[in-house]
């Protein structure tokens, strides 16, 4: 089996910021291949616990083999975290840290169907055990649906185009591969800054649809502040501007209304302080530029008296 590499990204800052307490109970809902996770385990003494959780089956399988009596992995998406706690008998947490997006070895591993460097199946699941792919999506979603799609998961100005085309290719020639997508989408966009493939956009926005990534991450969001006592930390590394900007709004205090104004303090509080938001150094970046994009936030969970 082939092994590919993988740079994790923000590695320090994210388990410096998520690790308060070495003795606590911590969560990695996107364990990759444990670079994150291998770094947690290294902060917590020996009574810490983590739990590693993803939902690519391949990335369980390394999981797997790991020995560590602290450490336990889960098949899932980060998604279903409150039913994963309630499964392993865990009340609450002290830290989540969620590494959003594709990762490296699904990129490099043509098979995948993730990127348009190389043909390959057209699939881009993140759990290949499931669920529609991105092919079966091309093939079957309505012009109007391909639009939409395109437009806002990859904020490509030229989505109605692209569709036009995925349509009327599709009338006469299956679209089964990346490297058929590619190319249909290099027709459809002439103009694009040096250095950006044409079909960057497309490719993100169907493979955040496929995924329901955005639905996802807003669920994981929802789910945390349950998860966490209080104190309990967030750690969300985010690629790009649609997962940061949800993750920025739940971070961020609800105006103060008249009614809140009525309410006691403690009734009032936001259930998130944002505490950090981190960009990689430039030297990281230099050694792994697919980090340049990355943005790590960190939020404190906050308890009021009505809630505890």
């Amino acid at each position: 089996m082939m092994t590919y590499a993988h740079t994790t990204v923000l590695i320090s800052e994210a388990v410096t910021q998520m690790v308060h307490s070495p003795s606590g109970i911590y969560l990695d809902g996107t364990f990759g291949r444990g670079g994150h996770s291998a770094a947690v385990l290294g902060a917590l003494s020996p009574a810490g616990r983590l739990i590693g959780v993803d939902r690519d089956p391949s990335a369980v399988a390394v999981g797997n083999t790991w020995t560590d009596p602290r450490f336990t992995m889960v098949h899932s998406a980060f998604s279903e975290m409150s039913a994963q706690l309630a499964a392993l008998s865990i009340p609450q947490l002290d830290g989540i840290l969620l590494d959003l997006g594709v990762s490296s070895p699904q990129l490099d591993e043509a098979q995948r169907g993730f990127s348009f460097n190389k043909d390959a199946p057209l699939d881009m699941r993140m759990d290949t055990s499931c669920g529609q792919t991105a092919a079966e999506f091309v093939a079957s979603a309505s012009e109007a649906e391909l639009t939409r799609v395109i437009h806002e998961y990859g904020e490509e100005r030229n989505a109605a185009r692209i569709a036009a085309h995925i349509v009327a290719r599709r009338a006469s020639q299956p679209i089964a591969t990346t490297g058929q997508l590619a190319q249909l989408v290099e027709g459809a966009v002439k103009a694009r800054k040096y250095g950006f493939h044409p079909a960057t956009l497309t490719f993100q926005a169907i493979r955040i649809h496929v995924n329901q990534e955005l639905a996802e991450l807003e669920s994981a969001l929802s789910q945390a502040q349950a998860c966490l006592g209080h104190g309990g930390r967030l750690a969300i590394i985010s690629f790009h501007s649609l997962e940061d900007r949800r993750v920025k709004q739940a971070f961020r205090p609800a105006p103060v209304t008249a009614a809140l104004r009525h309410l006691p303090r403690q009734e009032a509080l936001h259930p998130w302080k944002e505490i950090a938001r981190i960009k990689p150094s430039e030297a990281e970046c230099k050694a792994n530029p697919r980090a340049r994009s990355a943005v790590l936030r960190v939020a404190v969970r906050q308890v009021s008296e009505a809630q505890s």
